[in-house]
């Protein structure tokens, strides 16, 4: 088996490199502009902004670069790309509930004004 066997799997055309890359620097460049400009939202505001266009910029980098799509083989690529990101959230989800609720509930709370 030679390393240039997989010559018959579908690769991306130059067009489509130069689309993911031409992307990818818009979803860049708004983020910084929002950070580094003068823009009158509140940090919270861009924050979630800049979740956001990170959120699409990953898609973008899965499509263009990795080229994971439904038709890449046979959609199992992207099955498991689903399934692994629903188990990353709810891990996520379930530890931040798990630490939220152990604080509130287990922490003492103390006031100045009480002696210990």
């Amino acid at each position: 088996m030679s390393a240039h066997e997989h010559a018959s799997e579908p690769h991306g055309t130059l067009k489509e490199y130069v689309t993911g890359f031409i992307l990818s620097v818009i979803l860049t460049a708004i983020p910084f502009y929002l950070v580094m400009g003068d823009v009158s939202l509140s940090k919270t505001t861009i924050a979630f902004v800049i979740m956001a266009f990170a959120a699409v910029q990953m898609v973008v980098h899965m499509v263009y670069f990795l080229h994971m799509t439904p038709k890449s083989e046979d959609g199992w690529t992207l099955t498991s790309l689903v399934f692994t990101l629903i188990l990353v959230v709810i891990t996520l989800a379930g530890s931040l509930w798990v630490m939220y609720h152990m604080d509130t509930n287990m922490m003492p709370k103390h006031e100045a004004s009480q002696p210990l």
